[in-house]
């Protein structure tokens, strides 16, 4: 999705950043990162792509920039009683790492599902922490009870003036490399790196174009522009957790209205294509939220040519555990495999008749299991090596009268139904049907113990899989026998559980595979 702004021209919020960037104290802690052309994304683009390098910060990520210019610029009072953040990672670090420098006493509050690697990076720098809530915003309520209760300074992650300016150093950075940039793609979390430096870039090179990037699961910014207001998501995805934000912040929006140009959003797929991207260019593993500006810049380069096209590489923090999910979504995101449900007669010959379709093409599985007497259903991966060679491919299918659906893009197909083994349900109660639910929840110890305890035993549970996503959150696919004679009886039942439930009974993926 993208969406494009209508800015005015007139800076009468963002006027002020000017002088607060050009005095943002960030260099006791912070280095000038250096910008780099990117080669092998420029070899796959027909635009020149150059990357800012923020994942070379001593903390991994820009955030130190912005936690020390907010705290560096406290009272003396203040700073005797310490301060207090929430975050899932990298503002914590930027704090502590800027408490440990100016000797204050440090107190961070963490969702229960940051990675490990973040949380110790923050204790090594001698802050104490406490796991609160299953994402950010529970723990931002949980640190502002206490900030008030113990008198601590709230350290803001991004809407806080002096915490923006300390961001918009980068914008400063960008301008004083001298290089001639079309477009600049910053990531939006909360907002206040995009917010920086667009105040400095719009008001300094208006010839520059500015966009922020979005993932699709937690695209507040995107729902805040096109509702003309501050919209808070019911619900925000935990993949990329450096970005993970139901609401923009109120500071770093009326900022972003005056300067910058539009709004993209990605898919997680895409973002672990651009992770892949950026360890091409620069053996560098960017974790989901670093390698988001570089998602938004691909999706928009498509339809652009002889550009100079800047990202900012934001964050290496990346949890080890994740990157057989990246690995396994690259394929997906760069959309080089496709999955296939291709339907074929159950008689001997029928497998080896549909391999031969296929010619040289890279299989990357193919999953059966005979479940009809007539015809079954097989689950074909497919790397191709472009849209041209796919569209060749199920012309091929067409033309010898093989039945199928593209299921590159269903969530059942992917997250779920490529893992699975078994068949289908041979009989059950003719009074109930079965119906079927995806669900995702944070993921800690004892968290798929609960999802099963909530749901109780007054329904019988006919299929159910499980998989750990990365490690910060679970995904379910579970069958239900539904015998209620009224249909909304279990989807209350499902709601009092308080996860994000969607109901599944009609995906193709099911239809094919599982029903």
């Amino acid at each position: 999705m993208r969406i494009k702004l209508k800015k005015t021209g007139h800076f009468l919020k963002s006027k002020k950043y000017l002088k607060l960037i050009n005095e943002a104290k960030v260099y006791d802690v912070a280095i000038k990162t250096p910008i780099i052309f990117a080669k092998n994304l420029t070899s796959k683009d027909k635009n020149k792509i150059f990357l800012k390098r923020e994942d070379l910060q001593p903390v991994f990520s820009f955030k130190n920039r912005g936690a020390y210019n907010k705290i560096f610029n406290l009272s003396d009072s203040e700073k005797r009683k310490g301060v207090i953040a929430a975050s899932a990672g990298n503002h914590a670090q930027g704090v502590a790492n800027a408490c440990k420098k100016l000797k204050i006493s440090c107190l961070i509050v963490m969702p229960i599902t940051t990675p490990e690697i973040k949380i110790k990076a923050v204790k090594s720098f001698g802050a104490k922490i406490i796991l609160y809530g299953d994402n950010y915003d529970a723990a931002v309520k949980h640190a502002t009870s206490l900030a008030k209760k113990k008198k601590l300074s709230f350290i803001h992650p991004f809407d806080d003036p002096l915490t923006i300016a300390g961001q918009g150093t980068i914008g400063k950075e960008i301008l004083d490399d001298k290089n001639d940039f079309d477009v600049v793609f910053v990531p939006v979390g909360g907002g206040g790196l995009l917010a920086g430096v667009a105040a400095w870039i719009a008001q300094n090179k208006k010839s520059i174009k500015i966009i922020g990037v979005e993932v699709e699961d937690s695209a507040c910014l995107y729902e805040a522009i096109k509702k003309g207001k501050r919209t808070r998501l019911k619900e925000v995805g935990l993949f990329a957790d450096g970005v993970a934000v139901e609401q923009i912040g109120k500071n770093t929006l009326d900022v972003i209205k005056e300067t910058v140009d539009e709004v993209i959003t990605v898919s997680v797929d895409e973002v672990c294509a651009a992770v892949k991207d950026v360890f091409d260019d620069t053996r560098v593993l960017s974790e989901p939220a670093g390698a988001l500006a570089v998602a938004g810049l691909k999706k928009y380069s498509v339809k652009y040519k002889n550009k100079n096209l800047l990202a900012i590489s934001s964050g290496a923090n990346v949890n080890f555990q994740r990157l057989s999910f990246i690995v396994e979504r690259s394929e997906l995101g760069e959309n080089r495999e496709k999955i296939l449900s291709i339907e074929i007669p159950e008689k001997p010959g029928s497998f080896l008749k549909l391999s031969k379709l296929f010619g040289k093409s890279l299989i990357t599985e193919f999953n059966y299991r005979k479940a009809d007497k007539v015809k079954a259903h097989v689950l074909v991966g497919i790397r191709t090596k472009s849209d041209k060679n796919f569209i060749s491919i199920k012309n091929n299918l067409k033309k010898n009268k093989f039945k199928f659906k593209d299921l590159t893009s269903n969530q059942i197909s992917n997250d779920h139904l490529r893992h699975m083994v078994g068949g289908r349900i041979k009989s059950h109660n003719p009074d109930s049907i079965e119906r079927i639910f995806r669900a995702e929840f944070p993921e800690r110890p004892g968290a798929l113990l609960s999802f099963l305890e909530s749901f109780g035993s007054n329904w019988n549970i006919s299929l159910f899989h499980y998989r750990n996503l990365g490690s910060s959150y679970g995904s379910v696919l579970m069958g239900i026998e539904d015998n209620s004679k009224n249909k909304n009886t279990l989807l209350k039942h499902l709601n009092k559980i308080g996860l994000s439930i969607h109901e599944e009974t009609s995906n193709p993926a099911y239809k094919d595979f599982l029903k």
